[in-house]
């Protein structure tokens, strides 16, 4: 992973950048594919379920070491982003998909052994807005867990989703990362108590 100087300076300005990259894929998306109507009723909860089917997939696909069905999550086109905090206070950032398979896609090719150990991902709190019926933007609260449960560390997290050939595929990703107020695993029954998709309460 690549480092980078000056990180309070680039603390300052990222969430402004991520921003900035939003909503010109927000709009560019919207203004290409997203005339068609919001879904609603039932085919609004089956687009959510298929949404994060396809998160799911992603995540456990990276653990699986499956290539093959990590990379077909995933938009493969110049404008696809992925973005998350580092520990020392760094950020990692890769634009555009030969960016993302050049970064995660070689570490998953160069360490093909599956992680096996035990570890949970929690979602909650999921927030979804559909900007047509081709366009979704989410927000979540993520809580991944170290190998064995004993504890979690927490993220705010969101993805830009767009629908490729009837099926949802990742074009952003962000993740800021709390890694000063780690969770203990005994915590797990709290978190899963908390609401899988936000009502505008209880969140963290």
């Amino acid at each position: 992973m690549k480092s980078y100087s000056s990180p309070s300076l680039l603390k300052k300005f990222l969430p402004v950048f991520q921003c900035i990259v939003f909503s010109i894929l927000i709009f560019s998306l919207f203004s290409c594919g997203g005339s068609n109507k919001e879904p609603t009723g039932d085919a609004l909860q089956k687009e959510k379920d298929a949404i994060l089917a396809t998160i799911e997939k992603e995540t456990e696909s990276f653990f699986s070491r499956d290539y093959a069905t990590w990379k077909s999550t995933f938009v493969q086109e110049d404008y696809a982003f992925q973005a998350w905090s580092n520990r020392d206070g760094t950020f990692d950032a890769s634009v555009g998909w030969e960016g993302i398979d050049k970064t995660v896609g070689s570490y998953i090719t160069e360490n093909p052994v599956p992680d096996s150990a035990q570890r949970k991902v929690e979602r909650k709190n999921i927030m979804y807005k559909f900007f047509g019926a081709n366009v979704a933007f989410l927000t979540f609260d993520q809580f991944n867990s170290d190998p064995g449960i004993r504890g979690f560390l927490h993220s705010k997290e969101t993805r830009l989703m767009e629908k490729v050939n009837g099926n949802w595929k990742i074009v952003a990703v962000s993740a800021f990362w709390d890694y000063v107020n780690p969770i203990l695993g005994v915590k797990l029954k709290e978190i899963q108590k908390m609401d899988k998709e936000s009502r505008g309460k209880g969140k963290l």
